[in-house]
């Protein structure tokens, strides 16, 4: 593999300056409560406005959407809640006789509370909405928290407090930054306190629930979102250039990732990049050029088999393929939050409204998880009965390994029961030969 470009930073870099904030920022909140946390709002977003959003605002807002707007969020809604149904059939109930007389199953439990972030900051992240709590409900969380950043005087975007009331938002905070996770997570405002905390967000975002995860379930780590477009020389140059630039528009920090299989096409790539860039409005400008300079890299491979070992070893959060045979690539990548082939689809697709989530794993966290979905809101319990007979072999060997480990108070567990079922009956529970 040949580096065009190489980036002189990574996701990793600066993470820990915002650590020691965010949790001196927790800790007041929880002590503090609601008064402290309506603090923070005052003093991050320049919020004076109530925290829980009435029945009265969430219909106001939806007078201040278009319909287009609204369609287009229920278009998105109806296939995020329809892949997430088909995600939710596959996860089911089951029990099995492992033998005669013993009986174990497990059961699926959705967590009984759910908290949901929709970003503000540099964009309002209608889409983050409906990924969240739709994903949530559908999963069959009772009780579903979200929350947004607020704009002084006004209270969080009109459009994506439609989205989140669309989705089913039982509660929805005027809140941002670590103050809505630290609310939704200790429950203030009258919230049932969220088991599982989920959705994009910034650094600090992050970080809160980096710290809190323990006490309660977190969709990822997340860190900034990036991208991977391996392309060969049947690519078109142009469409592989936007999709890069659209994606480095997400901030100054999000990494993308060029793999070309033809040497001529990543050389013709570099050059419109740049230019590229050039023609977005002022903000999205801004990301894009210092995402491009600090975080984006074009490589050269020399053969497809190659490229996957490349990208299996980034393990990309988005990962577009723009090559022949698309059948063979799914076949053969392993590591990538979400996968789109061919020319025909696009990530930005599916962060708004193809169906598959877009809250997923970066930095690496594809080689061990995937994104959001159903199952992170639902809990696999297992259970088990026996039978008398069945205890016969159980409590033997229960008990004879018991003692092995040196755990006599197990292994007796296993003695009385045999004692009372099998009265007549000697058994060698010894661990000796």
């Amino acid at each position: 593999m040949d580096y065009l470009k190489k980036a002189p930073k990574t996701s990793a870099t600066g993470e820990q300056d915002v650590r020691d904030t965010v949790q001196a920022i927790l800790n007041d909140i929880e002590q503090g409560g609601d008064a402290t946390a309506q603090d923070y709002a005052r003093k991050f977003d320049k919020f004076e406005g109530d925290i829980i959003v009435s029945a009265a605002q969430r219909e106001a807002a939806g007078d201040e959407v278009n319909q287009k707007l609204k369609d287009d969020i229920r278009f998105a809604h109806d296939n995020v809640r329809r892949f997430a149904q088909m995600q939710r059939g596959t996860i089911v109930d089951s029990e099995m006789e492992i033998l005669p007389g013993l009986i174990a199953g497990q059961k699926q439990i959705p967590v009984s509370a759910a908290g949901c972030y929709a970003p503000g900051g540099r964009y309002s992240h209608i889409a983050s909405a409906i990924m969240t709590v739709t994903t949530a409900k559908v999963a069959g969380v009772s009780h579903v928290s979200a929350c947004s950043p607020p704009r002084p005087g006004i209270g969080m975007n009109a459009a994506v407090l439609y989205a989140l009331d669309v989705c089913g938002a039982d509660t929805i905070l005027n809140l941002g930054g670590v103050q809505g996770i630290a609310a939704m997570a200790f429950g203030l405002f009258g919230t049932p306190k969220a088991r599982v905390l989920a959705g994009p967000g910034n650094q600090f975002v992050a970080e809160a629930k980096r710290i809190l995860f323990g006490r309660v379930g977190i969709d990822m780590f997340a860190g900034p979102t990036e991208s991977m477009v391996i392309a060969d020389a049947s690519a078109d140059a142009s469409i592989v250039a936007w999709d890069l630039v659209g994606q480095a528009e997400h901030g100054y920090n999000s990494p993308v990732w060029l793999i070309s299989l033809d040497r001529d096409l990543a050389q013709k790539v570099a050059e419109l990049v740049p230019d590229y860039i050039e023609t977005l409005p002022e903000l999205n400008r801004d990301n894009a050029r210092a995402a491009w300079r600090d975080y984006g890299e074009i490589m050269v491979c020399d053969s497809r088999e190659e490229a996957v070992s490349v990208s299996d070893e980034y393990a990309s959060e988005h990962l577009q393929i723009q090559a022949d045979d698309l059948d063979w690539w799914l076949a053969n990548l392993t590591n990538y939050g979400s996968l789109f082939l061919g020319e025909e689809t696009t990530v930005a697709y599916g962060d708004k409204v193809s169906g598959p989530n877009h809250v997923l794993p970066t930095k690496g966290a594809a080689h061990y998880t995937g994104g959001l979905s159903v199952g992170k809101f639902i809990k696999t319990v297992t259970w088990q009965r026996s039978t008398r007979e069945a205890n016969r072999d159980i409590a033997q060997a229960c008990a004879r390994i018991s003692r092995l480990e040196g755990m006599e108070g197990h292994a007796r567990t296993g003695d009385v029961r045999l004692e009372k079922y099998f009265p007549r009956e000697n058994f060698d529970l010894s661990v000796e030969d």
